[in-house]
This record gives structure tokens, sequence and C-alpha cells, in this order.
């Protein structure tokens, strides 16, 4: 591990390769799992604002769950996350004609009537931030849905940092970003 201003960044950030294989995984991370993707305090009044533009893009099963749940939840532990339907798919999942799961959210964006593109963890995964007192902890999330994409990462030579690349500035800025390349220049 390394720090980088109030970070501190895990090794495999920098040394593991990875990019999405959507045609392997069809997107199982948005519909595998036990908990909604993470959302930062900020990120609530966001879906809060754009739901009446994205819910026309959402499926039955989603509207039916954000309309019940909200357009957020609020964990046990005062995380907040997005709602999930029937303990599974993330509410805002879609899927395209080869059953492959997309974001509503983003798909809204692409089309533009949003202008947010999606959660940042969303964005950032495999990279999950965990947000301390004094500092974040930047790290790999390694999760066996992501095999293929680890196969592919390797085989077109991407490391993580390069493959979130948007999202890490995104959330850090690119001074940040810069900073990070330099240190990966002396792995």
């Amino acid at each position: 591990m390394f720090q980088l201003g109030k970070t501190i960044v895990s090794d495999d950030v920098i040394k593991k390769d990875f990019v999405c294989n959507l045609s392997a995984c069809k997107g199982a991370c948005c519909v595998d799992g036990d908990a909604g993707a993470p959302l930062d305090k900020d990120e609530t009044a966001i879906l809060d604002e754009i739901y009446s533009k994205v819910k026309s893009f959402l499926r039955k099963e989603g509207i039916e769950a954000i309309e019940a749940q909200g357009a957020y939840i609020t964990t046990e532990d005062g995380e907040f996350e997005t709602p999930l339907i029937n303990n599974a798919d993330c509410a805002y999942v879609i899927f395209d004609e080869n059953e492959v799961a997309l974001c509503a959210i983003e798909e809204a964006y692409n089309q533009g009537e949003v202008s947010w593109k999606k959660p940042v963890s969303c964005h950032l995964y495999p990279v999950r931030v965990m947000d301390y007192t004094e500092f974040s902890a930047v790290n790999y999330h390694k999760w066996q849905i992501c095999d293929d994409a680890c196969e592919l990462g390797k085989e077109l030579q991407v490391p993580i940092y390069k493959f979130v690349k948007e999202a890490l500035i995104r959330k850090f800025g690119e001074d940040w970003y810069m900073e990070l390349e330099k240190v990966a220049e002396t792995f």
C-alpha cells in the first residue's frame, strides 16, 4: 500500500489487470451479491432529483422496488445504497437484448436525459473506496464473477487504475490521478 494525499491505495490497483468482459459475465455485479451499490451522501439527493427522468428507462420491477423503498435505502450501519429487487438485482438494472445487465441511470445519461452518469461506486468498480475520518482506503475488490475481466485485462495489459481512470478522476480529481500515474511508473 502507499499514500497519496489523504488516500491509502492498495498496490493491487496498479499491479492487477482488469477490463470488464460483459459478454462473459453479463453484468453479474449488478444482479449478484447481497447489497445495493454503495452511495455517497450527496448522491442520495441526486437520485431523488433524477428519478422522474430515469423512471421511463426502468423495468416494472425496478419501479416497484424504488417506489416501495425509495430512490435509495439507509442500512442498519447508516450507510446509503441503491434498493434491490427481491434482495437480488439493483433496482436500477435493466437488460439489453442479449440479457446483459445495464444501468438505467447510465442509459438516461447516454441519451441526454440526465447529467449524472451513475453512482461513483459503480463507475469505480472493481475499485472500492472506504472513507474513514482521516483518510480514504482505495482497494481492489476481487470477486469470482470478474475472473473473465481479470483474464481480459491481462490479455490486453490494462491495469485496474487505467481501466477506471475516468472514475478515479471523478472521485479524487485529475491531480490525484496524475500522482497515481507517477507512482505506477515506479512499480
